[in-house]
């Protein structure tokens, strides 16, 4: 929860809630938080066990933090029952991104190209003849935004 505070940051959080609160009330404040932290979980455990108990004994592994769509598709993506694991081992996207940008520049993915001739050699020669798709093209230099008639 508080993972990106510092040993500074702490020790000035301390030194503020003693001047906030005093020494002699401090303690009493503290034990009031933690009091209230123990109620708002355990409200919250409660109502968790009351909506399983609701769905009913199907839903019995349901874990609340699967409505995530990043952990819903994760923990769908690791069950190996469709076999993914043997489709994503095999698919090369370097591979099939290459051969498309072949076909696409007409080049023929079986024989190799002959080397440049010149000392300097091109960004596409240096591939091979292959554009690299993982690269964005580079923009020409214009130091006025696009003009967008219909924002106006």
């Amino acid at each position: 929860m508080f993972n990106d505070i510092g040993p500074l940051e702490l020790v000035t959080l301390i030194v503020l809630a003693v001047l906030v609160f005093g020494p002699d009330k401090l303690p009493k404040f503290i034990q009031d938080v933690m009091r209230t932290l123990r109620k708002i979980r355990e409200f919250s455990d409660n109502a968790k066990n009351d909506i399983r108990s609701e769905l009913g004994p199907e839903f019995k592994d349901f874990e609340f933090e699967d409505l995530n769509p990043k952990a819903f598709l994760r923990k769908q993506l690791d069950n190996d029952e469709l076999g993914l694991k043997d489709i994503r081992s095999t698919f090369d996207l370097k591979r099939e991104m290459a051969e498309l940008t072949d076909s696409v520049n007409g080049h023929d993915t079986a024989s190799a190209l002959p080397a440049p001739t010149s000392s300097a050699p091109t960004s596409s020669a240096a591939s091979g003849g292959r554009v690299d798709m993982t690269k964005k093209p580079e923009a020409p230099k214009d130091d006025r935004p696009p003009f967008d008639a219909d924002a106006t």
